[in-house]
This record gives C-alpha cells, sequence and structure tokens, in this order.
C-alpha cells in the first residue's frame, strides 16, 4: 500500500450526526480533521488511529447488518500520560464520564461516550509498563 493511511489503524464508527462527532473528537479528545463531508462522512485522525466517521445514509453504514444498529462494546483506546490530569481537562468541558476510574495490572481506564453513543476509553499505562 502506498497511500498515506498505510501505517495507520483505521476505525469506522456510525453515527447519527457526523458534525457532532467530528466536533466532539476535534475539541475534546485532541484529533485532527482530515477529509469531511457531512452529514454522510468525516475522518478524524490521532497519531496512528484513523476514526471514520460514517453518517447514517453512507455507505459505511448502509453496509452495517441492521442488527448491528446499537453501539457495541467495542471501542477504541487512547493512551494518555496522565488520567486524572485528562480526566479532569475533559469534564472541565462540560462533558460526563461513565463510571468511575477502572484500575487493573495494565493501568487505569475511564469510558466516555462520543456524542452517538460509541464508546471510548482513556487509559494511562502502569508505572511498570512504562518502563
Amino acid at each position: 500500500m502506498d497511500d498515506d493511511h498505510s501505517t495507520q489503524a483505521s476505525v469506522r464508527y456510525v453515527v447519527d450526526d457526523v458534525q457532532a462527532a467530528t466536533d466532539f473528537y476535534a475539541d475534546h479528545l485532541g484529533f485532527s480533521v482530515g477529509f469531511a463531508r457531512p452529514p454522510a462522512f468525516a475522518e478524524v485522525t490521532r497519531g496512528a488511529l484513523r476514526l471514520l466517521l460514517s453518517g447514517p445514509t453512507s455507505s459505511g453504514a448502509r453496509a452495517t447488518p441492521p442488527d448491528l444498529d446499537v453501539p457495541g462494546r467495542n471501542r477504541i483506546h487512547l493512551v494518555v500520560d496522565d488520567l486524572d490530569a485528562e480526566i479532569a481537562r475533559v469534564e472541565g468541558e462540560g462533558l460526563t464520564f461513565l463510571g468511575d476510574v477502572v484500575e487493573g495490572p495494565g493501568g487505569r481506564q475511564r469510558l466516555i461516550t462520543d456524542p452517538a453513543g460509541n464508546l471510548v476509553e482513556l487509559f494511562e499505562a502502569s508505572k511498570a509498563d512504562r518502563s
């Protein structure tokens, strides 16, 4: 593959409002807006992650089986250096998280949803996993 996306991981989210989803990822989670043609489609990127936001009438949404129209439990996973600081920043922008911080052997995480209800995980690796 020679295109600019060959080193990126691409994830498609079907959203009900492409502009609201684009604004959410760009304004609150540090994504850059690439190709955007609301209300059908937009792409946003953050590092090696390319997120494809497909509106209800887009080809990506039309290719989705009808029994999969509810957001699933899959999610994108955004690594942050300081989870507490990121939570404070995002809450300061008026957004709310789902539940509390969950801690495991690999690190700490907290979930938020985009305007369409898709899950986004903010994750801070444990100190041992960083070295």
